[in-house]
């Protein structure tokens, strides 16, 4: 008996210990997808800051407001 119960704790630890690597595996994936959202969040902000400060210099030269 003691055989079987060494058996089944072995399995036990094995699958507890895969069920961490998976779980480990899916949270280097969602911070990896987070941090390419971050990312991406920043580029279009960035983008959106120029578009708009080229809008601003665009009217300060068109009503001649523009000091160079």
């Amino acid at each position: 008996m003691a055989d079987n119960s060494q058996k089944m704790s072995y399995h036990a630890g094995q699958a507890k210990g895969q069920t961490e690597e998976k779980a480990s595996g899916m949270m280097d994936k969602a911070n990896n997808a987070a941090q390419s959202a971050k990312e991406s969040m920043q580029e279009a902000g960035d983008q959106m800051k120029a578009k708009a400060q080229g809008a601003a210099d665009a009217v300060k030269n068109a009503t001649g407001m523009n000091k160079n």
